[in-house]
């Protein structure tokens, strides 16, 4: 039967559709070590993982019947997998604004990359990063530029108060400390 009737599987379609998307008609921002994570996971992609994926897919395809081949069929999808992520990799990687906290004139007001710590009613002190949306993890206290608290932050300055909705509700947080690292 022809290629162009069959579907091979259910999650295989081609697609660059983004794991975090940005809002249109922004930036990429990013810091220098979320480029550079990205950057590596980029040539670790191109340069070991698809190189030996290939190897792999050309031996199962020697041995005869693809029909029924689990290397070959897993091979295909995995190579599928990759390219999809190198190509999404090389658009956020083109598109980067990459940003130095090192470099940034005013360090008295909140911008991209500041480290902020803040308080809340109860005392409570938490710490964060404002970071680009590829680089974000809450557990390790980065924040995506996008994010509510991110935003309400924006130009904010030590012993400000900051208001933002947040899934539990509307929350005032004051701001501690500012720095750049």
């Amino acid at each position: 039967m022809n290629k162009a009737f069959v579907k091979e599987s259910e999650g295989d379609e081609d697609d660059d559709a983004p794991e975090s998307a940005l809002p249109a008609g922004t930036k990429n921002y990013m810091t220098v070590r979320g480029h550079a994570q990205i950057r590596a996971e980029f040539e670790q992609l191109v340069k070991v993982e698809r190189p030996a994926m290939v190897q792999v897919v050309s031996w199962a395809a020697g041995n005869g019947d693809r029909s029924e081949n689990g290397d070959y069929i897993y091979g295909k999808k995995r190579l599928r997998e990759i390219d999809r992520r190198i190509r999404f990799l090389t658009k956020r990687l083109e598109s980067a604004v990459i940003v130095d906290p090192a470099a940034q004139q005013n360090r008295d007001q909140v911008f991209f990359a500041a480290t902020v710590t803040l308080c809340d009613a109860e005392g409570t002190e938490e710490t964060y990063q404002i970071v680009g949306i590829d680089e974000a993890n809450a557990q390790e206290g980065r924040i995506s530029w996008i994010s509510p608290l991110a935003r309400a932050l924006m130009k904010a300055r030590e012993g400000d108060t900051v208001r933002f909705d947040s899934p539990g509700g509307l929350r005032e947080l004051d701001v501690i400390e500012v720095r750049y690292e």
